[in-house]
């Protein structure tokens, strides 16, 4: 436990379950969506068959922009306060979902949702922080991470699940509840975790100072850019998922099942990742598995010109794909993390505002490329894994799969690296 943490009457096993459940608000109100685009589409009549995508790319903008001040506010108030009204905020703006009258009013209301909520997953890292260290720490956010996998699998199913007895608006309300339902469990059972002696007034010069230790590291805000490239697949693929199998597979039936496939292979890498990183090293799993990942986009863009992509075979290239995904999100992100103890909480609300505008932007543009085929998905894939490659290559000075053992200093970097140049 730190030496800051307050007396906590919250056992390990429910502290696990709460701080999964709060950072999974995040993913179902994404996944659980998909089903419904089509529905929302023809509602608010879309000009454009593309148009529906925006109900996911709004919600991750609002996350994207979030990120970025949630750690001063927390480490200025405390954690709770901030836990609570951003909570407050996700479950008023669900229920301004469900009643907006017009489409342009929804999608400002999920940005304002996706706002709030991006606070859940700044706060759980805090408040574990905050309880655990070392590898104790590590250990809890890897339990964390494996329970909270099992939203994505599920969520699309229960959308559809939903919608077999509600009109579409009724998904949103499902999000207002269960955001209300842990707004409850938090107000009740958590305790403020930040001790008083521990709080810190936002400063902006040192704010700003942290900011730029990131983007001039070079070895950080490479790793930064590289995993915001490889999330960027997976926005795409989650925006045009239901085109995609509604539309051009004519396998909507099909469609909640094998988005859980996807989904479960991610998990799987996620898993088999924490049993081999300490094994193998963060660098070499993670650059193996994009050059597995390159390798798998490039079958997949040659299967799609040669116009053979079918569903088993789109399935059999995405599953691994997005595996290959779980195996580098966790290990970039722990590398560039590495130089930054000090000044933790700025450079991770930083690194993850950057990180996810880079993925949903250049997401939201391949999936707005969707033209009946899956060739601008295939085409996005390859340059995202490409460019990543390339970045981690200017990243490690053209030094691939090597481990750090001996001669790394306290701030986490070789002698030589100290200054990022």
């Amino acid at each position: 436990m730190s030496k800051s943490a307050l007396p906590f009457p919250l056992g390990r096993k429910e502290l696990i379950i709460l701080m999964a459940s709060l950072m999974s608000l995040n993913a179902l109100a994404i996944d659980i969506m998909l089903p419904a685009l089509g529905l929302i589409s023809d509602d608010f009549a879309l000009p454009g068959t593309n148009d529906r995508q925006w109900v996911i790319s709004s919600y991750i903008y609002g996350m994207a922009f979030g990120s970025i001040i949630y750690g001063s506010l927390a480490d200025r108030y405390g954690r709770k306060p901030v836990l609570l009204i951003t909570m407050a905020i996700y479950v008023l703006f669900g229920v301004i979902c469900a009643i907006a009258p017009d489409y342009d009013l929804m999608l400002l209301a999920r940005f304002v949702q996706g706002l709030a909520a991006s606070a859940m997953g700044v706060l759980v890292n805090s408040i574990i922080r905050d309880r655990y260290e070392g590898d104790a720490m590590a250990r809890n956010m890897s339990t964390i991470m494996m329970v909270f996998m099992i939203v994505p699998i599920t969520a699309p199913l229960l959308g559809q699940l939903v919608l077999l007895v509600a009109p579409w608006r009724a998904i949103f309300l499902v999000l207002s509840l269960a955001g209300l339902g842990m707004f409850l469990w938090a107000l009740t059972r958590l305790p403020e975790t930040l001790h008083p002696d521990d709080k810190t007034p936002i400063n902006a010069r040192s704010v700003a100072s942290a900011w730029k230790q990131v983007v001039f590291h070079r070895n950080a805000f490479g790793h930064v850019m590289a995993s915001g490239l490889m999330m960027a697949p997976l926005f795409a693929y989650i925006a045009s998922a239901q085109q995609i199998f509604v539309d051009l597979f004519d396998a909507g039936e099909l469609f909640v099942y094998i988005f859980a496939l996807n989904a479960a292979a991610m998990s799987l890498g996620n898993f088999v990742n924490s049993r081999i990183v300490m094994r193998f090293g963060a660098r070499r799993v993670s650059q193996t598995a994009l050059l597995f990942f390159i390798l798998i986009a490039m079958l997949m863009w040659l299967f799609t010109a040669l116009s053979l992509i079918n569903l088993v075979i789109f399935t059999m290239l995405m599953v691994p794909a997005m595996g290959m995904v779980g195996f580098t999100g966790a290990n970039f992100s722990s590398i560039a993390m590495q130089p930054f103890g000090a000044v933790a909480g700025v450079a991770s609300s930083f690194q993850n505002f950057t990180r996810t505008s880079v993925s949903v932007t250049i997401g939201a543009a391949v999936g707005l490329q969707f033209d009946g085929s899956i060739l601008p998905l295939s085409i996005g894939y390859v340059v995202c894994g490409i460019s990543a490659f390339l970045i981690i290559l200017w990243a490690e000075h053209g030094q691939l799969f090597r481990r750090i053992h001996s001669g790394v200093s306290n701030t986490g970097l070789r002698p030589g690296e100290q200054t990022g140049k």
